[in-house]
């Protein structure tokens, strides 16, 4: 695993990743943005200090090994207990998307949950994100489900459209 867990210190530098990457925070649109369906703040520095400071979470970084303070991409894994876990907050920076680092990220999250003891992660994708769907999809992601968006919940950010949802996706896990 090349990615390191991340400490309580680095919540303001992955905050500013995740809305970069999700919301195209200063200016640099990636692939897999969501800037045309939910505005505002997708994580705040409290938020991911939370994560970080969680007993069920724990978040891995991936730093930029010419400038270990520049966070080049995270993804949170949330263990469940049952054998399952969420993966979520899966982001790299703009400019380094489609470089592989999302898949070596994911990888690495998959990996950790696997060693914790988890048979099956989770994720959940906008439902309008169909390029990003697919791209789990080649992961080994397979559809599961729907859930409803949590309209009202300022955490997650303003929605620009009424019809948004979720796909559940799951994928087995298999020690390494």
């Amino acid at each position: 695993m090349q990615s390191d867990r991340a400490e309580t210190t680095d919540a303001a530098r992955l905050a500013d990743l995740v809305n970069s990457a999700y919301r195209g925070v200063g200016g640099s649109l990636g692939w897999t943005h969501e800037a045309e369906l939910l505005s505002g703040s997708r994580a705040a520095p409290d938020d991911i200090a939370a994560l970080i400071e969680s007993e069920t979470t724990t978040v891995l970084v991936r730093w930029d090994p010419e400038d270990r303070t520049r966070a080049l991409g995270c993804v949170a894994v949330e263990m469940d207990g049952a054998g399952h876990c969420t993966i979520s907050m899966l982001a790299v920076a703009p400019d380094g998307q489609a470089k592989g680092l999302g898949r070596a990220a994911l990888s690495d999250a998959e990996a950790f949950a696997a060693e914790m003891g988890a048979g099956i992660a989770k994720i959940t994708v906008v439902r309008q994100r169909e390029s990003l769907i697919a791209w789990y999809e080649r992961r080994g992601y397979r559809r599961v489900g729907v859930e409803n968006f949590p309209y009202g919940d300022d955490s997650v950010g303003v929605p620009l459209r009424e019809d948004l949802g979720f796909i559940v996706l799951e994928k087995p896990l298999q020690r390494r």
